[in-house]
Order: C-alpha cells, then structure tokens, then sequence
C-alpha cells in the first residue's frame, strides 16, 4: 500500500518534490531533470513518511541484501529519520516500490547530507532507477538550501565507481579502510568494508552537466597515451598486478565483477581488496584526487602538479 503526498505540478507534470513559492532558475532546473530522469526510468519518486512505504522499504532492502534477520534498515529508525526531517524516498513502477534512497543530515556547520543508503530491485537493473533517485535527492536537498551530498561507496564495484564518478560527477575525497567491518550480507559477503567517501557538489558545472545527461567517462587509453603510469593492473589470470605509484597521473584497475569473484574466488577477491587499499588507498592518503573513471574498469588519479 502507497499514500501519494499532494505536491503541485512541476513541468507540466505531478511532481514528489515541494517547491517554495519562490525558486530561482538553478533550484527550478534541478527539479525538472529530477522529473526528466524519473520519466525516462519509468517511475515516479516521491518522499515516503507513511508507515506502510516505511515496511516497504524495509522489505525491499532486505531481499536487496540478503538480510531479512537483520535488515539494513528498521522501521524504526525510518520513522525517526523522518520525523526529525530527515530525507526518505522511493521509487515506483505503478503501486510496486521498486527503489528507495534514505540520508540524513550532517553537523549543522557542515551544510551537507549524508546519503546513507540507496537500493534498486534487481528485475531493474538497468532502467536507471538509480540515476532518478539521486536527482530527486539532489533537488530536495537544494530545495532545503544544502549544498553538498556525501556518502560511501565500494571502490572494487566498477559499475558503482562509473556511476558514482562519471554518471553523477562526484568527486571521491576520503579511502575509508574496513570502513563498517565485516558485513555478512549476500552483496559484501563477509569481506573487509572498505569504501571511498564521495562528495557531491550540488552547484558544481560538472554535476549541473551530468544531472543533465551530458557525463565525462575517462579514456584509460588516452591517458596512457599521455603519459599515464599504471599503479594497479591486471594480469592475465585477472589477479591484480601491482606498478608503480610515483606518476603524475596513475591508472588504477578493478575487476569488472567483483560480486562474481566473491561468490567463485573469495581469496582472489580479498586479494584485489588488499591491492586496491595498498594503491588507491595509498595514492588518495598521499594527496592524490580521483578525476574520472573508466568504464572498462580504471581509475585516473591525478597528483597536483
């Protein structure tokens, strides 16, 4: 069961976000391309603050993860989030929830929110669900005057790493070794947590231009071509092969599944972890900034000049 909220019409269209009376053109830009992208996925995203879409979301991240004993995430704790004006949404296909993204506010000085968790129904993959629940919170969160959304993300999960730094065009700032510890969950599978921290500059050109369509995926063989070194590669049985870490830019590979891996090769898989800590963990720590990503599975990383 669902309980649409009554927001008025944005674009022409019935909205899940609330507009003041008076929003200047970048706030109302922001607000249509969340509209755009929850059209072209299908759905429609609104923010959730009723029970029955709480459980919903409860239920939906526990087949997501594999963890129906113990959830990602109570209701409970959803209600609270909500209640404190916290930002809780979903996404629908018709009456079915089928995505839900849940964050919460950082130290009042921080002017930020903390985007804590999002999770898209596996039959969807692929209909950029995810893309449209980041823009509504994007919107949201400007619409409350926020400037910049944070949160973590798997750096060994290629297709998370495309999304989150060319697709969204955050900007990886923090590597987080065994940032939660060991979660026993069917996606992490009991391996070390670690994460990058991702900073998502809500007024940035390069994120304006992204939540447009317009993304900037990287050419690891362009970079090469200009001089790139490479910090982390593969070899040929797909183990990871360490290089150098003293260029002025350096490509760092990842597997191109690494969820496969931990499931066939649970040893090889801690292997790409402890490599990928000991090279883009080690790289970042020196000061180094994580610029683009390639789809075929590298990092560029640049050191200042």
């Amino acid at each position: 069961m669902t309980i649409p909220q009554d927001f008025g019409p944005v674009g022409g269209r019935r909205s899940g976000l609330a507009r003041p009376t008076s929003v200047d053109d970048d706030l109302d830009a922001a607000v249509q391309a969340a509209d755009a992208a929850a059209l072209a996925a299908g759905v429609s995203v609104r923010e959730l603050v009723y029970l029955p879409d709480l459980a919903d979301v409860v239920e939906l991240y526990s087949g997501i993860w594999g963890r129906s004993d113990n959830p990602p995430m109570t209701i409970e704790l959803l209600r609270a989030f909500t209640k404190a004006g916290n930002y809780v949404s979903g996404a629908f296909v018709g009456e079915r929830l089928v995505g839900a993204c849940v964050g919460f506010f950082h130290a009042p000085a921080e002017d930020a929110l903390h985007s804590h968790i999002a999770g898209v129904a596996g039959d969807l993959t692929g209909r950029h669900v995810g893309f449209a629940l980041k823009l509504h919170q994007r919107a949201w969160a400007l619409l409350r005057g926020v400037s910049e959304i944070a949160w973590t993300f798997d750096p060994l999960v290629s297709r998370n790493a495309y999304f989150n730094v060319v697709k969204l065009a955050g900007r990886p700032v923090e590597y987080l070794p065994d940032f939660y510890g060991p979660m026993g969950d069917t996606i992490n599978a009991g391996g070390d947590s670690d994460r990058l921290l991702v900073r998502w500059r809500l007024h940035d050109p390069q994120v304006i231009a992204a939540c447009s369509g317009m993304s900037n995926p990287a050419s690891a063989d362009l970079q090469r071509a200009g001089g790139a070194v490479i910090a982390l590669g593969i070899d040929r049985h797909g183990a990871p092969l360490p290089g150098r870490l003293d260029g002025r830019v350096s490509l760092v590979a990842v597997p191109r599944d690494i969820e496969g891996l931990r499931m066939t090769d649970p040893a090889l898989a801690q292997r790409w972890r402890v490599a990928l800590r000991d090279s883009l963990g080690a790289l970042v720590a020196d000061g180094a900034q994580i610029t683009g990503f390639d789809k075929e599975g590298w990092y560029v990383v640049r050191r200042e000049s």
